[in-house]
């Protein structure tokens, strides 16, 4: 949301020039996303080694497979694209005149 309202000028800019909706999300959205998925592989396997020492002092302890870790970081991209695209959806809808006439 705060790179729509960042981006105002742009988006309206970029729709009066014949960018289509698509187009326009796929630029608001893009920046975060590929931050998003580097979080995720950074902190797979952090995760997975402070997990696997904290279980290990259990007497029952499970053991950890890589499908979880890959559950959470879907998970996690598919939340955070559904919310983006949202946001990007309602900027890219917006009257560009507006945009371009606010200070």
């Amino acid at each position: 949301m705060f790179t729509a309202e960042q981006r105002t000028k742009e988006v309206g800019i970029r729709k009066v020039l014949g960018a289509t909706v698509s187009q326009i999300v796929t630029l608001l959205s893009k920046d975060f996303m590929r931050l998003v998925i580097i979080s995720t592989l950074l902190a797979g396997p952090v995760a997975y080694y402070i997990m696997k020492g904290w279980l290990q002092e259990f007497e029952y302890h499970i053991v950890i497979e890589w499908w979880m870790f890959a559950f959470a970081a879907a998970a996690a991209i598919l939340v955070a694209l559904l919310t983006l695209s949202f946001q990007a959806i309602k900027a890219a809808t917006m009257n560009p005149v507006k945009s371009l006439r606010s200070e």
